[in-house]
C-alpha cells in the first residue's frame, strides 16, 4: 500500500503525460462507490480491510443511509505502474512516458438518472470513464444515456462489469452461459459507443475490447477484480507465450485441448472455450471449495495461489473468507488502477481533440492554442463545473478544471459568467483567487497552486457566479462552452415558509439551493409563487430536504409535484396569429414551421448558433437547408435562454420601424418557447 502526501500530489501535477482525470459512471449505483472504495484503499488512503464499507466518496449522509450516490465527488489518487506494466500504454504520444507514477483525479458520479446533470457537470472536466455495467442485469437504458453524454462531451470510456458474485452464487450461471452473458454486454456497450462516435472521428478507436485489457470484471462489494491482463500474466510463462498474445486468445472464439495442446477456433467436443478453462474454471474452484466448506481442498487451492492468510482470517469460512481470499487474490484496486493508467488518455492528449468542443472562440487565438496544448506557460485557462457547499453556511467551493495555464492563490483573475460577451462587461468580474484547494472526498486540502490538466477548487469565487462559468487571464478570452445536459427539470412543486416572517429566509435558501446543484431550477412566477423545478421526484425530494435543513433551515410547506406540459411543432400551423398593438394601429402577424431535419442538432451541436456573423449563418442555412438568404440573415433570436433549438425569424418585407418592438416580442418568444415547447 503506497501513502502519499499533498505535496507528492503537488509534484506529479506537472508531468501532465503522467495525469489521469476519470470519472466512475454507472447506470446502477449499488456497488459502485464500494468499487471506488477499492481504488482509494490501493493509494493508500483508506485501510484496505475498511474497503466496500466506508463508502468514502458517499459525503452526505442520506447517501450513507440510501447506499446510492447523489453528489459527485472528487478524489486525487497515486499509483505506480510497474516497468513491465508501461509498455501497454496504448496512446502512441505517450509511450515515452519514463515517470512509474501516475496522479489519478477521479470524480465518483451517481448512477441514478434524476442525478445525470452531476455526471455531465463530471464528464466536463474529465477525460475518460470508467463505464460500470450490472453483469447480471446487463446493459439498461441509463448505460446508453451516460454513454451518449460521455461521447458527446469526447471522454473515452472503459467498462467494468460489476457484482460477478451474484452470477456465481445467486444466479449460478454455468461458465458458458456467464461468457456468453459478458460477450453480450461488451457488444451491447460496444453497439451504443458505434452509434454516437467514429472511429475516424477525433478519438479514434473508442469501443470497448477485453482481449486488449480495456474491459474489467470483478465484484466492487467483495473489492475483486481483473482483466485479462492478469490471466495472461500469470499463464505467460507456463506456455511460453507473449502476454499479448495470449490476452488475444483468452477472450472470443479461442478453444484449447488440453490433451493434444492444441489450439483452435471452433467448438470441438474434446476442446474448451479459453475464456472458461483459464479465466472462469479457477475462479469457479475457488467458489466451491470455500462455500461449499471444502478445508482440504480450500487449503491446497490458496497454497497453488500463493495466498496466506492473516493471523484474523485464518478461522473465516463461507462469504467472509471468500471476500478475504478474493480480494487478496485478484484485489480490485490493482487491476483497475492499471486499466485506467494504460487505456485512457492523459490531458495533453485529450485536449487535442476535445479543444474545439470546448471553447466558444475563435480556434486559432491565443486560449484556444494554450488549451489545446495544454500549454502550462499560456493565459489560465479554467471551466468551473460546479459548486460545492462547503462547512461554513451559504459559501462554496468553485470545483472545475484547469485547461491551460496554472491557478494560485492570490492571484488576479477575470471571472466571465454564462452569459459574458467578448467585449463587453456584463456578468465580468475581476478579483483575486482567495485560496487554491485540493478535493480529497469528504476533506479538502490547500495547495498553492494547481498547473493545467488538473481537477481543483477554488475559494471566494462563489459570489460572482451561479453555477458554471470560466476563469482566465487573457483579456480577449472568449467563454468555455456551456455543458448540454441530457435531461430537464420538468417536474415542480411550489414552496412557501410555515411561518410567513421567514419568507427572506426562504428567498436566500433558494439562491443557495440554486447554486449548489448543476439543474435545479428556482423561480417566481407572476402569482408571486416559488418553484422548484428538479429532473424528477427523486431529485426533488432531495433539493426539498437540502432547502430545509441546510440552505434555508426553516420549516417549508410543499404542494404536490406536477410535471409541466411539453409540446413540439410537427407541421406548419395552418393559419396565421394576428395580436393588435394597445392603440390598434398595428398588426403582427406569426405563423409556426417545423425546423428541416438536423438543424436542431446543428443549433444543439454549436455550428448554428446567436454569436455566429449573420451573413456567415444565412449562408449556412441557406446553403445546407435551403432557407431564403434574406430571410436567414433576419433571425432576431434563438429561445429558450437565447440559445435553444428555436429561432424567430422577421419575414417582413419594406416594413418600417419593427425595431421598435423588437425587444418586446423577443421578451414574449422567450417566454413561450420556455414554458412549452422542447424544440420547433
Amino acid at each position: 500500500m503506497v501513502n502519499f502526501t499533498v505535496d507528492e500530489i503537488r509534484v506529479m501535477m506537472d508531468k501532465k503525460k503522467n495525469i489521469r482525470n476519470m470519472s466512475v459512471i454507472a447506470h446502477v449505483d449499488h456497488g459502485k462507490s464500494t468499487l471506488t472504495d477499492s481504488l482509494v484503499s490501493k493509494a493508500g488512503i483508506i485501510a484496505s480491510a475498511k474497503a466496500g464499507e466506508t463508502r468514502f466518496t458517499d459525503t452526505r449522509k442520506d447517501e450513507q443511509e440510501r447506499c446510492i450516490t447523489i453528489k459527485s465527488t472528487a478524489i486525487s489518487m497515486y499509483f505506480e505502474l510497474e516497468d513491465k506494466d508501461l509498455v501497454f500504454i496504448t496512446n502512441p504520444d505517450q509511450r515515452d512516458v519514463k515517470e512509474k507514477g501516475f496522479l489519478i483525479n477521479l470524480i465518483d458520479s451517481p448512477g441514478h438518472v434524476d442525478f445525470s446533470s452531476e455526471v455531465t457537470a463530471a464528464l466536463r472536466v474529465t477525460d475518460g470513464a470508467l463505464v460500470v455495467v450490472d453483469c447480471v442485469s446487463g446493459v439498461c437504458v441509463q448505460t446508453e444515456t451516460v454513454l451518449r453524454q460521455a461521447i458527446a462531451e469526447r471522454i473515452k470510456p472503459v467498462l467494468f462489469m460489476n457484482k460477478m458474485d451474484r452470477a456465481l452464487l445467486e444466479l449460478q450461471l454455468e461458465k458458458e452461459e456467464l461468457y456468453q452473458t459478458f460477450q453480450r454486454i461488451v457488444e451491447n456497450v460496444n453497439v451504443i459507443i458505434a452509434t454516437y462516435s467514429d472511429d475516424e472521428g477525433p478519438m479514434g478507436v473508442v469501443r470497448v475490447d477485453a482481449s486488449k485489457g480495456s474491459v474489467g470484471f470483478g465484484s466492487g462489494l467483495h473489492g475483486w477484480a481483473f482483466t485479462l491482463k492478469q490471466f495472461s500474466e500469470m499463464y505467460a510463462e507456463k506456455f511460453k507465450i507473449d502476454v499479448v498474445k495470449l490476452m488475444n486468445r483468452l477472450w472470443g472464439e479461442n478453444f484449447f485441448n488440453p490433451k493434444t495442446k492444441k489450439w483452435a477456433k471452433q467448438k470441438e467436443e474434446d476442446n474448451t472455450r479459453s475464456f472458461c478453462m483459464y479465466v472462469l474454471d479457477p475462479i469457479y474452484k475457488v467458489f466451491d471449495a470455500i462455500m461449499n466448506y471444502k478445508k482440504d481442498a480450500t487449503a491446497d487451492l490458496l497454497k497453488k495461489l500463493n495466498i496466506e492468510l492473516k493471523h484474523e482470517d485464518a478461522d473465516k469460512d463461507g462469504k467472509a473468507l471468500l471476500k478475504v481470499v478474493m480480494r487478496t487474490w485478484l484485489p480490485a484496486g490493482e487491476a483497475l488502477l492499471q486499466m485506467i493508467a494504460i487505456h485512457l488518455p492523459s490531458p495533453v492528449v485529450a485536449q487535442k481533440y476535445r479543444m474545439e468542443m470546448l471553447y466558444e472562440g475563435p480556434l486559432d487565438d491565443e486560449a484556444a492554442l494554450a488549451v489545446k496544448n495544454c500549454d502550462p506557460n499560456g493565459p489560465l485557462m479554467m471551466y468551473i463545473s460546479k459548486m460545492v457547499p462547503t462547512s461554513d453556511k451559504g459559501r462554496f467551493y468553485a470545483f472545475g478544471r484547469v485547461f491551460s495555464g496554472k491557478v494560485a492563490t492570490g492571484m488576479k483573475a477575470r471571472i466571465m459568467g454564462p452569459n459574458y460577451t467578448p467585449g463587453k462587461k456584463e456578468d465580468l468580474y475581476e478579483k483575486a483567487i482567495q485560496r487554491t484547494i485540493l478535493m480529497m472526498g469528504r476533506y479538502v486540502e490547500s495547495i498553492e497552486d494547481v498547473p493545467c490538466g488538473n481537477i481543483c477548487g477554488l475559494v471566494g469565487v462563489d459570489q460572482f457566479l451561479v453555477k458554471t462559468g470560466t476563469i482566465t487571464t487573457y483579456k480577449d478570452a472568449h467563454n468555455m462552452r456551456v455543458m448540454k445536459f441530457s435531461v430537464s427539470p420538468v417536474v415542480r412543486v411550489a414552496v412557501e415558509p410555515k411561518n410567513p416572517a421567514d419568507l427572506p429566509k426562504l428567498v436566500e435558501g433558494l439562491k443557495r439551493l440554486a447554486k449548489s446543484d448543476p439543474m435545479v431550477q428556482c423561480l417566481i412566477e407572476e402569482s408571486g409563487e416559488h418553484i422548484i423545478a428538479g429532473a424528477g421526484e427523486l431529485h426533488l425530494e432531495i433539493c426539498l430536504k437540502d432547502l430545509e435543513e441546510d440552505h434555508a433551515c426553516i420549516p417549508i410547506k410543499k404542494s404536490d409535484p406536477v410535471v409541466s406540459y411539453r409540446e413540439t411543432v410537427s407541421e406548419e400551423s395552418n393559419q396565421t396569429c394576428l395580436s393588435k398593438s394597445p392603440n390598434k394601429h398595428n398588426r403582427l402577424f406569426m405563423k409556426a414551421c417545423p425546423m428541416p431535419d438536423g438543424l436542431p442538432e446543428d443549433i444543439d451541436k454549436g455550428d448554428v448558433n446567436a454569436r455566429d456573423d449573420f451573413k456567415v449563418r444565412g449562408r449556412y442555412l441557406c446553403d445546407k437547408y435551403e432557407y431564403d438568404i434574406t430571410e436567414a440573415r433576419k433571425i432576431w433570436c434563438f429561445g429558450p435562454d437565447g440559445t435553444g433549438p428555436n429561432i424567430l425569424i422577421d419575414c417582413t418585407k419594406g416594413v418600417q420601424y419593427l425595431n421598435e418592438i423588437k425587444d418586446s416580442v423577443v421578451a414574449g418568444f422567450q417566454w413561450a418557447t420556455k414554458e412549452v415547447c422542447i424544440l420547433a
